[in-house]
């Protein structure tokens, strides 16, 4: 498989039918049970090459914005970006749908084996690999960053504000993101 996708050519990839986007969205959230967000960029720029990966930064930044789940919006800004709104159910729809029974069936044999020491340490175990999925999504996403240090620096400035000093995102995004597009637009060619 070709991982340099600095030659991403939208045009080379034919627009996802809706089929296509419930599928792909369904398998993903088949897959990514509290850590989607590493997978969905998988997905979407290296293996559907849907989106480039400065593409799917800008998107992804788009849907933090937004109230609700980060991979909730991007399947449903992918689904409209493609297909419209049809496209935009197709990818929610496929998203939870899978998962909401997943979840559903999960919860009842859990309620059954709660108490035993060995679905603890499974539970640890899926909590480190959560993490470990987190830092490798954080270093993707930064990567595109690095030819656009003004982004980088209110990225950064983003990261200290809620995950170091613990300011609550609603202020620290209307301060960041006036910033961000006054700087984006002093640096627009």
């Amino acid at each position: 498989m070709d991982h340099n996708l600095t030659s991403f050519d939208p045009t080379a990839v034919p627009k996802p039918t809706l089929r296509e986007i419930f599928g792909g969205f369904l398998g993903l959230g088949l897959i990514s049970f509290g850590g989607a967000l590493p997978l969905a960029r998988r997905a979407l720029v290296e293996q559907r090459r849907w989106l480039s990966a400065e593409d799917f930064t800008d998107l992804l930044g788009l849907c933090q914005f937004l109230p609700g789940g980060n991979v909730i919006n991007l399947s449903v800004a992918v689904g409209m970006r493609f297909r419209g709104v049809p496209g935009a159910l197709a990818g929610l729809l496929g998203l939870i749908a899978g998962p909401s029974l997943v979840v559903i069936g999960l919860g009842v044999l859990y309620e059954r084996t709660q108490d035993d020491p060995h679905v603890r340490h499974l539970f640890a175990g899926l909590a480190a690999a959560a993490a470990g999925l987190l830092i490798s999504m954080a270093v993707k996403i930064v990567l595109p960053l690095r030819s656009k240090p003004m982004a980088a620096l209110i990225a950064a400035l983003g990261f200290v504000a809620i995950a170091v000093m613990r300011l609550p995102l609603l202020p620290t995004m209307l301060v960041l993101t006036p910033l961000s597009i006054y700087l984006a637009s002093r640096n627009a060619p």
